[in-house]
């Protein structure tokens, strides 16, 4: 049952007065400047707050406006998103502060209708860019939002995002909408938790008709977890002359525009000596010899688990080119730290640094690649 006006009123008093004592202390909570607040939300899809923590306030002394983002390369972008992963954001970032350049003179528009247009901005982030940037009367749900909504309004079935907007909206306190969706966000991430809420401390508890009814524990109604499915993956690092082959995805699909060490999914009855021969060929038309088992990786990524087979090897012949990559280069072992490179290879570049001694990072220098 939708809020009645009475209700939405004790809603917003208790939240808002719950959150001027408790709101979390985040570098992102001290301005409204759009750009900042697009970083931050950008930054915040999918990954936990004290990860982003660690990287916006670098990010943004590294791109401190949009028209220095919009004209960074997107090499210098995924370096300094380097870990942070879902990388796609990093892109759409990118492209995204581009076009705002190009075609909004700089300054990221104020409609609901313009920003859904821009790459990666979805209904979450264009209620938060609104309300947050802009004090806009916008809800914003997100995975916390969802949680508080469906317990305080015991909302016993799967809802769609709009479904969940309209609740919220409800819930709006007149020009105060940016607090109030920090506030829901804080809760339930601090409070409304997944498992085990802290419904004692709640500032809502006496107006939560899931804690009324004591099913505040079994909400929000989840769908059914599907197993992930598993892939093995060869790569190879290749030696050349005391250098090591690396290549660049294409920019689009996943990990698009990250360096690599080249190889890909092992085939049906292939052994992974093989797969690592076919796909390097593949991709970068090299073949290799003398391949010895090097590490093996395991990593997780959203929908998929992958096992990455790192193998040693050496240049055998073949002149390089643009198959399966967008760029390629020789590398000297130090010059990796230089480039953005997915979290399971950067752990292969840990090891391969254990393995060699430590090197000396050459921060002036970029060994030369070649697109073709």
């Amino acid at each position: 049952m939708p809020p009645q006006p009475k209700e939405s009123n004790l809603v917003s008093q208790a939240l808002l007065t719950w959150y001027s004592r408790y709101q979390r202390d985040l570098p992102w909570r001290v301005t409204q400047d759009p750009y900042h607040i697009l970083v931050s939300e950008m930054m915040l899809q999918q990954t936990q707050v004290e990860r982003v923590r660690q990287y916006y306030s670098k990010f943004l002394e590294r791109f401190p406006t949009l028209r220095e983002l919009a004209q960074a390369s997107l090499d210098d972008v995924l370096k300094a998103w380097e870990g942070l992963g879902y990388y796609a954001r990093a892109r759409n970032l990118h492209r995204t502060a581009q076009i705002v350049l190009r075609d909004y003179g700089g300054k990221i528009p104020h409609s609901r209708e313009e920003l859904l247009k821009l790459p990666g901005i979805g209904r979450y982030t264009a209620g938060a860019i609104l309300s947050i940037a802009f004090s806009q009367d916008e809800p914003v749900v997100d995975a916390n939002v969802r949680r508080v909504l469906s317990r305080l309004f015991a909302v016993r079935q799967a809802q769609t995002q709009r479904e969940l907007e309209e609740l919220a909206r409800k819930l709006l306190p007149p020009g105060q909408a940016g607090l109030f969706n920090q506030a829901l966000m804080d809760l339930g991430a601090t409070i409304c938790i997944a498992h085990k809420p802290r419904c004692l401390v709640c500032p809502l508890a006496k107006l939560c008709e899931a804690r009324r009814l004591g099913i505040q524990s079994e909400l929000p109604v989840r769908p059914p977890a599907r197993a992930k499915p598993h892939y093995d993956v060869a790569v190879g690092i290749i030696w050349k002359d005391g250098k090591i082959l690396i290549t660049k995805r294409p920019d689009d699909g996943l990990l698009g525009g990250l360096w690599e060490f080249p190889g890909g999914k092992r085939q049906t009855h292939e052994s992974l000596e093989d797969c690592v021969r076919r796909e390097i060929f593949e991709e970068v038309n090299v073949r290799v010899r003398d391949l010895k088992h090097f590490m093996t990786v395991q990593h997780g990524y959203s929908h998929f688990k992958v096992t990455l087979h790192v193998f040693w090897g050496y240049y055998a012949g073949g002149r390089p080119r643009c198959r399966g990559c967008s760029a390629w280069a020789w590398v000297a072992p130090q010059e990796l730290t230089q480039y953005a490179f997915p979290s399971a290879n950067q752990k292969i570049i840990v090891k391969l640094f254990d393995a060699l001694g430590k090197p000396t990072v050459n921060s002036r220098s970029r060994a030369h690649h070649t697109k073709e």
